[in-house]
């Protein structure tokens, strides 16, 4: 008997193996650039929040820092009309610093996000005084993790001296 060899054609195409292979590769793929775009988000988001706070402490800082009677200033009263802020009691505002006077506490309202502002001041020496903004935000005295009496967890202070 004559026996004839076959000769069989490769197939052509993908196997199962290297298919799932690739899935794989695009599913880790698309998970990391949509983790990008979500962190990417947030801290555009948190670098808003915090950008907003460091010009409403600058605003209410250089306007206490020129005023006439740094013992009088009101916010509330001074920009009335142009900004959204009312008055508050010092205990629904950020915690006073040791050894300093609280001039008075706010809430500001910037975009539909609640800032919560102290006013500090401190005689230095005779003739010397410091002047202190500390802004607050996702403010919820309540719930904050160190009690009522502390600050929250994004928060931005700044700090001047005025001659008095």
């Amino acid at each position: 008997m004559i026996t004839t060899k076959r000769w069989s054609k490769p197939a052509s195409g993908f196997t199962f193996i290297e298919i799932m292979g690739a899935i794989l590769v695009l599913t880790v793929a698309m998970l990391g650039a949509s983790a990008y775009r979500y962190y990417a988000a947030l801290d555009t988001r948190k670098a808003h929040l915090q950008t907003t706070a460091a010009r409403i402490s600058s605003l209410l800082l250089e306007t206490w820092h020129g005023a006439s009677d740094p013992n009088t200033f009101d916010p509330a009263a001074h920009f009335g009309s142009e900004l959204t802020i009312e008055s508050m009691t010092i205990q629904e505002g950020p915690h006073t610093p040791t050894d300093f006077e609280a001039l008075g506490t706010y809430r500001i309202i910037v975009n539909g996000v609640d800032y919560r502002t102290a006013l500090f001041w401190k005689d230095v020496y005779s003739g010397l005084r410091t002047l202190t903004v500390i802004v607050v935000w996702e403010w919820d005295p309540v719930n904050h993790p160190l009690g009522p009496s502390k600050y929250a967890a994004q928060s931005f202070k700044l700090t001047t001296y005025v001659v008095n």
